[in-house]
């Protein structure tokens, strides 16, 4: 039985969303047509990005720190008002009206963005469009400036925000520095649950999923509960941390398992001898395994992992994160 906790919206998704309507042609054609400054738009798709590049770690950071999770917040505020303004400008760009239709009065959705606008004439609706941007701007240069003081550190690997590369990867480990976890109090309490449960059922073997976009803290909140001491109630005779991160491969992931239930290095090249050691090393041992940072979709992989895994004793359970 697999039990899947997600994260919850993250900073990223929301720049996503800006950086695409930063894109459409709409607004670069309206800043064109009302003659408005649109260096404004160039300096905000570079807050953007900036914004950007500090989002994975703060959204890492957001659990053991409640000052960096405030932040994202107030920088999530300012994103949101970045994609009001510019979805207020989308859809006034498809009123084909002209300058004096502007002061009428409309029907529908449009009425709330000439509202908001009241209904100007051109001069006075680009003053305020070019004073929200830079009210905006300087929300986030504000933000952003307090990314020192936060300890908060710029990816080099993200992109535009447009792009499917992966998250770069590094090797992570068990331990984890401070006893505090801030907003996942509740997910913690569902693993412990999880972990310490009798259910009487004829697996010996469960298996529990911490799911999302990477940088939600799914590794952070592993690590809390790896190491809270309430996990030797559940009297575990093994327990072992291995970090997947790279490209999932059965020999390299079944060999790495083998090394943290042992403790000790393994020159084996041959899969059917580390199942074999793996086996006799688990036979009805009740082991805890946490495997973090996986990213793999083939079934197939995942299954031929296991089959070395499933002779541990009733009550094992496998962590995943991924």
């Amino acid at each position: 039985m697999a039990l899947e906790l997600v994260g919850g919206a993250l900073l990223s998704v929301f720049l996503e969303v800006a950086f695409q309507k930063l894109a459409s042609p709409q607004i670069l054609d309206f800043f064109r047509a009302r003659k408005l400054d649109q260096k404004l738009l160039n300096k905000l798709e570079t807050k953007l990005h900036s914004i950007h590049s500090l989002s994975h770690d703060a959204e890492g950071k957001q659990f053991t720190g409640p000052h960096v999770r405030n932040w994202l917040l107030k920088v999530k505020d300012a994103v949101l008002d970045a994609e009001d303004l510019l979805d207020d400008i989308q859809m006034l760009s498809k009123r084909k009206v002209d300058d004096d239709s502007e002061s009428q009065t409309f029907t529908g959705c449009t009425c709330k963005v000439l509202n908001f606008f009241k209904s100007s004439p051109i001069s006075s609706l680009n003053k305020e469009i070019e004073s929200r941007i830079e009210q905006i701007l300087d929300d986030i240069e504000f933000l952003s400036s307090q990314k020192g003081d936060l300890g908060l550190k710029t990816a080099s690997c993200v992109g535009s925000g447009l792009s499917n590369d992966l998250p770069q990867k590094s090797q992570t480990t068990s331990l984890v520095v401070g006893t505090d976890i801030y907003g996942r109090d509740h997910d913690k309490e569902l693993i412990f649950d999880w972990l310490i449960s009798d259910n009487n059922n004829h697996n010996q073997l469960s298996i529990l999923s911490i799911v999302g976009m990477g940088g939600v803290g799914k590794t952070t909140l592993a690590q809390h509960v790896f190491n809270d001491p309430r996990v030797d109630e559940a009297k575990f005779d093994v327990k072992a941390w291995v970090c997947v991160s790279d490209e999932f491969d059965v020999f390299k992931v079944s060999r790495a398992i083998l090394e943290a239930v042992t403790e000790s290095t393994d020159d084996s090249r041959d899969l059917e001898m580390i199942h074999r050691r793996l086996k006799n090393k688990l036979t009805e041992k009740k082991f805890l395994l946490v495997l973090d940072d996986v990213w793999n979709e083939n079934q197939s992989k995942w299954e031929d992992v296991q089959k070395s895994l499933v002779f541990g004793a009733k009550g094992s359970r496998i962590l995943v994160t991924t």
